[in-house]
């Protein structure tokens, strides 16, 4: 008997890395500053919903494409930030998170041997997908430390065989927000080779300074071809809940409901009308959030900085990255095991989400979407301990 049943389409898919330094950081007693998750809830109001509904008998299934509460609060959502207008009965679909939207969103529009152009470094979620379809991902690498899009490589990256583009801004890991510029040139590349585009917009409300979150499909001739993903998750501090959506013209919203309704079916009932109540009733909630994270962004930084690791500052997101090739390791996941025992932190290693490992060998993540005090002692053991190899 074959001693690995593992399915081919799993072959060669590593875990993913955020299980693994997350269990380190438990084994070891570190803190955790790899994973992004806050370390305090959301609104207490938002919970409170959540505990009525359960009281109230929403506990058997939702509709599959969620519970007409929620598909309502989402289209005023994206009417009220963004002027789109959305008919919540054909444009609006409930996931289990984003990473179910991105998961259904493939499965849903894409054959195998299609090829996905998609910005690396890449949330891992991107590339154990896009294997699972049998496409083929081709990468457009956004380079320090800078980490801007290059217009001319995301259109060298298109061929005959693009299907579709997977684009991430504010982008993880890196903090770019992607400029109105850069978002006409993939508009452009888009509407020129008929392509789709997969918007991944999870952290739309936390960016930082002056500037602007632009959903894409707010740009001249991209509605029609652009499914926007989100969630509750990073906006309200509720990442556990798993409560995300898609949105978009009814073609594209339901090929992610018929691969949906073959993942989960449905997502989790009482939490539905809940994030109802966040966006309809706690509207301001995620521009306080950002402000807050301004400030941890800003003292994880400098922290970062005075224990030489000099990062750029993040435009958004919950991340900061910097390069630790000047402390002599191999790469940074050699870096990060180490660091546990060496400065008693947690970080994640960025190689984990480059095809291009040049690029990437060097680069880690640090979350700050912490409290203070625990940035404050993660950078002062940073500072005090030897980091060099």
């Amino acid at each position: 008997m074959n001693s690995s049943r593992l399915a081919r389409r799993l072959d060669g898919i590593p875990p993913t890395v955020f299980s693994e330094m997350s269990a380190l950081a438990a084994r070891t007693g570190a803190i955790n500053l790899g994973q992004g998750f806050p370390d305090v809830d959301g609104p207490p109001s938002v919970i409170a919903s959540a505990v009525a509904a359960l009281q109230s008998g929403a506990n058997q299934y939702a509709p599959g494409i969620g519970v007409p509460a929620l598909r309502q609060a989402i289209a005023r959502h994206q009417q009220r930030h963004y002027g789109l207008e959305l008919d919540p009965d054909r444009e609006v679909v409930v996931t289990t998170g984003c990473t179910e939207g991105i998961a259904a969103a493939l499965l849903g529009l894409i054959d195998p041997g299609d090829e996905v152009v998609v910005l690396e470094p890449y949330y891992d979620s991107y590339l154990a997908m896009i294997e699972m379809c049998g496409a083929v991902r081709r990468p457009v690498t956004l380079r320090a430390p800078e980490f801007r899009l290059d217009a001319d490589a995301l259109r060298a990256a298109v061929g005959p065989r693009t299907r579709a583009i997977l684009l991430n801004s504010p982008h993880n890991p890196t903090g770019t927000v992607l400029t109105r510029a850069e978002l006409q040139a993939v508009a452009d590349v888009a509407i020129e080779r008929d392509l789709v585009v997969i918007t991944d917009e999870v952290y739309e409300h936390l960016v930082f300074d002056s500037h602007e979150h632009v959903p894409l499909a707010t740009l001249p001739g991209m509605w029609e071809r652009t499914l926007t993903l989100s969630s509750a998750g990073k906006s309200y501090s509720f990442t556990g809940w798993k409560v995300g959506w898609a949105t978009g013209p009814a073609s594209l919203v339901g090929a992610v409901l018929a691969a949906k309704q073959w993942l989960t079916f449905t997502s989790g009932s009482p939490l539905q009308p809940a994030v109802a109540h966040a966006l309809d009733h706690e509207p301001d909630w995620p521009t306080a959030l950002a402000r807050s994270l301004q400030d941890r962004r800003d003292l994880l930084v400098a922290g970062l900085a005075d224990a030489g690791l000099v990062a750029r500052v993040p435009e958004g997101t919950y991340f900061a990255t910097t390069d630790i090739s000047h402390l002599g390791w191999e790469d940074g996941r050699s870096f990060c095991l180490a660091l546990p025992e060496r400065a008693g932190v947690v970080a994640i290693p960025n190689q984990a989400f480059y095809d291009d490992q040049d690029a990437g060998r060097h680069m880690v993540r640090w979350a700050f979407c912490k409290e203070p005090d625990l940035i404050a002692e993660g950078v002062r053991r940073l500072a005090a301990a030897d980091l060099t190899r």
